[in-house]
């Protein structure tokens, strides 16, 4: 896949454009009125999961490497992982490709059991969504040169060196606290912030030597990294630390307590980090609890 393709997708939960926008207002109305419905039916428990024969997993199959599509199959690690999972229920995993904009309206409108595709939590989405504790991590990292990762392993190395964001990123809005972080540390600030239009611009900006690390998440820059091994390498720590979780309907506390257990065995046993290592070529930090917002 392409850097362009991967910048455009790294950028699907930041902002949705206009468009896109109304559509999925549109197509959420009757969602809604399905879910009122829903929501007053039984929920989802493990011997319904197993009665059925199969859980249905919302993703969103265009976000390499949670879940995509290798011809007309959709692979990824979150399908390695849902698979693991309910491996001990012996139940059938079916990926429901769903747009992003919609998936938590589907989720409520019983299109699916649960959701997983990176969904990272926010407070507004733990007050309306289930979730489990942090199977992925959506933390912001730095993307360097590669000839340059010996000499800058963290953001102190970046006093006065130029850093480049995407504009409207989570990276452009860390910037200021990033500057000011660096300053602390070594009374220096960067040089210059350069925004660029998309991320692929300022991973090309790298490339060429006009800036000296770019900010995008984690699981993102694995995939650049991957496409160009030689070319770039990733710093960590940088921004504070973020997750996702397995989103679910409020109302199925079974379910989010056996997937809890479950992922806390993966940890255990060092499955969840193996496919971590398949699917990102890095092993993640996984907190033990749902963030908490105030």
């Amino acid at each position: 896949m392409g850097l362009k393709h991967l910048g455009s997708g790294a950028t699907r939960r930041q902002f949705l454009k206009t468009s896109a926008t109304t559509a999925a207002l549109t197509l959420a109305v009757p969602s809604i009125v399905a879910a009122l419905t829903k929501s007053a039916m039984a929920a989802t428990t493990i011997e319904s999961i197993k009665k059925a024969g199969v859980v249905r997993v919302g993703c969103e199959a265009a976000y390499r490497p949670f879940t995509f599509r290798e011809g007309t199959k959709i692979v990824g690690y979150d399908v390695d992982l849902a698979s693991l999972l309910f491996a001990p229920l012996g139940v059938k995993v079916e990926m429901v490709d769903t747009a992003w904009a919609g998936v938590i309206p589907a989720l409520y409108a019983g299109n699916f059991d649960l959701i997983m595709t990176s969904l990272t939590y926010t407070k507004e989405r733990v007050e309306k969504v289930g979730y489990t504790i942090p199977y992925t991590e959506a933390t912001q990292e730095m993307l360097v040169r590669a000839s340059d990762a010996e000499t800058i392993k963290g953001l102190s190395e970046m006093a006065n060196k130029i850093l480049g964001v995407k504009l409207g990123s989570a990276g452009d809005t860390m910037k200021t606290k990033l500057q000011e972080a660096l300053k602390s540390a070594t009374g220096k600030g960067f040089a210059e912030v350069k925004t660029y239009d998309d991320h692929p611009a300022a991973y090309l900006a790298l490339a060429q030597g006009s800036v000296d690390g770019v900010i995008n998440s984690l699981a993102t820059l694995t995939q650049v990294v991957k496409d160009a091994p030689d070319k770039y390498a990733i710093v960590r720590n940088i921004g504070p630390r973020n997750w996702a979780g397995i989103g679910t309907r409020k109302e199925d506390a079974e379910i989010i307590s056996f997937l809890n257990e479950r992922i806390a065995a993966l940890k255990a046993s060092g499955e969840i980090y193996a496919l971590q290592e398949k699917w990102f070529g890095v092993r993640m930090q996984l907190a033990d609890q749902v963030p908490t917002f105030s």
